[in-house]
């Protein structure tokens, strides 16, 4: 169990940051097809630092923000992007995953997917902001997930239980998103296919 790491988490809008207020589900829009992705840092659960300019170096980026480890569709969506992890690292992309779940929680959620891509710790859920991806689950929804074991309070970085949209960008090397899949219901994910194919157009 790794110890508790601050995170500074910097995300760069236009030379700003942007707070998302709290929330439904409705009112959060994603990012569009087009527009600048935001730049950001963040640490993975062994400490290390990840910088989406730094990776764009290398090739595309394929980001995947996800609930946490305590979402049974979260899991079996991740999974699929493991067993299929290497027809999309072939095309040259970096796949990473975004939660706003604390480091020690990002071991729990490999351990369940057999993940070997990178998970983030969104702290303070500034990259969910950024990409405009963050709600506030329902009282009851709320109370459903923590009764499950989400703990949100617990395993987040402050006690608002803000969760993001499900939601996957594909980042191209000219820093715009180049494409998306976004739902705010929580049970339709990409495709490893979709992802594929949206790579292919890229590189294409």
């Amino acid at each position: 169990m790794k110890s508790i790491i601050t995170v500074i988490l910097l995300i760069t809008i236009n030379g700003g940051l942007i707070s998302q207020p709290e929330r439904p589900v409705d009112e959060a829009h994603g990012l569009t097809v087009g527009s600048v992705a935001p730049i950001f840092s963040a640490l993975d659960a062994d400490s290390n630092l990840f910088n989406s300019k730094d990776a764009l170096i290398k090739g595309p980026i394929v980001m995947i923000f996800y609930r946490g480890f305590w979402c049974p569709v979260c899991n079996r969506h991740l999974g699929k992007i493991q067993d299929s992890l290497k027809l999309i690292t072939e095309k040259g992309a970096v796949v990473i995953a975004v939660s706003p779940e604390k480091p020690e929680f990002l071991d729990k959620m490999s351990e369940k997917t057999g993940a070997q891509f990178t998970l983030l710790y969104d702290e303070d859920y500034k990259i969910a902001d950024a990409y405009d991806v963050t709600f506030k689950p329902t009282s009851i929804e709320i109370f459903s997930y923590n009764f499950v074991g989400a703990k949100l309070k617990e395993t987040h970085s402050d006690d608002s239980q803000r969760l993001p949209i499900p939601a996957t960008y594909i980042i191209s090397q000219d820093g715009k998103i180049a494409w998306r899949q976004f739902d705010p219901n929580y049970k339709n994910r990409s495709t490893v296919n979709d992802i594929l194919m949206a790579l292919d157009k890229i590189i294409h």
